[in-house]
């Protein structure tokens, strides 16, 4: 299957119908910006429905999506009916409804394969942009964004706004497999090491599993065989070992995060939670405030006005300004524990029977299938994987990027049409 040229490929995707789509990713960095083009896609959801009102009984990529938008919501709906903090919880809800539109349109939009691998390399320029511009902040200490955080790199995110690292990890596989199919192995391994600089520097140590874990998911793509995988694995690991020796020599930024690590080897709980900023009295405290609230949960994103009552004495996210307010820890950090919080073990339920249907519908696909909606694949197993921290699913943000994923993800499956015959002179 051949590869549409680079600039080709962007025309396809910049252009409509693809460019509501290609917007959400494009203006991630731009808080609320992204919200354009959610609600371009529910502008185009509503006109394909009133041309064709039968046609989402005729396409299976957004059935799918809309199953999946039905176990998310659905668990959101049930905990809204006892929250703690109802407004919160039943806005939550609201907001969430704009995923539905979203996915129905990404779906339509990239049902020819020409089309999908449009977005994937549209969405790689995006990436490409925000590696290039960590770089540069990285060495000249300014950006597109202006100055970076002091802390940690910040690139086109903004100073205030840490999400360089979580953003480029869960985006990383378009741009790896748009360079993969467009320039071979050796560009691969280029992009990668060249991704891996600003995902370091970020500061973000769940972002540094979430990178490795694409890694591995692409050496295990390009091994063919487990033995060759091993081997590949220890050169990688020799590759990744030497690029973190130099960002510890060239970046302070690096080693503070190093250090504030390294408690975590000496055996204690106290050290664990230190290397964890915290993490670890929150999951405990997790635990607790879902034993109370078992059935539905204490309402999405009402994590934090429960916290305190659960919280064990003296908890030092009670007495600092955490979350702007002081009430306690924002969320779980961690996307079990958030669902079993937020919405009990109903929500866990939905999103468990969701997570075996999407496995068992994109085995169920074929190899082709798998192999088109590979990157999407990639990028929503390494922001579940769930021996990680996790930002939290149902917020604004977060719970965007998680949804344009899965959208995207359904249209690569069953982007089933024959790609159109070329024009000529074109």
């Amino acid at each position: 299957m051949s590869t549409p040229g680079i600039k080709a490929a962007l025309r396809a995707g910049l252009r409509s119908p693809l460019l509501p789509v290609w917007l959400v990713p494009a203006l991630l960095p731009f808080g609320r910006s992204a919200e354009l083009g959610v609600f371009l896609a529910l502008v185009g959801a509503i006109l394909l429905l009133v041309r064709e009102p039968q046609a989402l009984r005729h396409h299976p990529g957004a059935k799918l999506f809309l199953w999946l938008f039905a176990a998310y919501a659905g668990a959101a709906l049930i905990s809204a009916v006892d929250a703690v903090a109802p407004g919160k919880s039943w806005g939550t809800l609201a907001g969430i409804l704009r995923f539905a539109p979203l996915g129905v349109y990404t779906c339509f939009a990239m049902r020819r394969p020409g089309k999908v691998r449009a977005l994937y390399i549209a969405t790689a320029a995006v990436v490409a942009i925000w590696v290039l511009d960590a770089w540069v902040q990285a060495f000249t200490g300014i950006g597109l964004a202006g100055h970076s955080n002091a802390e940690r790199l910040s690139g086109i995110f903004g100073s205030d706004n840490l999400k360089l690292g979580p953003a480029l990890s869960a985006c990383a596989p378009f741009l790896l497999w748009s360079v993969r199919e467009r320039w071979g192995r050796w560009a691969l391994v280029g992009a990668y090491l060249a991704t891996l600089g600003p995902v370091l520097l970020s500061g973000s140590r769940a972002s540094w599993i979430c990178y490795g874990l694409v890694g591995l998911a692409f050496l295990w793509r390009e091994a063919g065989s487990f033995k060759r995988f091993v081997a590949a694995c220890a050169a990688a690991g020799v590759v990744v070992v030497a690029a973190g020796l130099l960002a510890w020599q060239v970046s302070p930024r690096f080693r503070e995060r190093i250090a504030h690590t390294l408690p975590a080897l000496n055996g204690t709980s106290q050290g664990l939670d230190t290397a964890l900023t915290g993490r670890l009295d929150i999951w405990k405290t997790s635990l607790r405030l879902y034993e109370g609230n078992p059935v539905n949960g204490v309402g999405v994103r009402g994590f934090r006005v429960a916290y305190p009552t659960y919280a064990a004495p003296g908890d030092h996210f009670l007495t600092i300004e955490k979350c702007g307010e002081g009430e306690g820890a924002c969320h779980a950090h961690q996307v079990v524990l958030e669902v079993a919080t937020e919405t009990g073990t109903i929500g866990l339920l939905a999103w468990l029977a969701a997570t075996v249907f999407a496995v068992r519908t994109w085995w169920r696909a074929g190899a082709e299938a798998r192999r088109r909606a590979f990157p999407p694949t990639v990028a929503l197993f390494v922001i579940f994987f769930p021996l990680n921290t996790h930002m939290a699913f149902y917020s604004a943000w977060w719970g965007l990027l998680a949804a344009w994923l899965f959208a995207v993800w359904c249209a690569a499956l069953f982007a089933d049409l024959p790609d159109a015959e070329p024009r000529h002179g074109g």
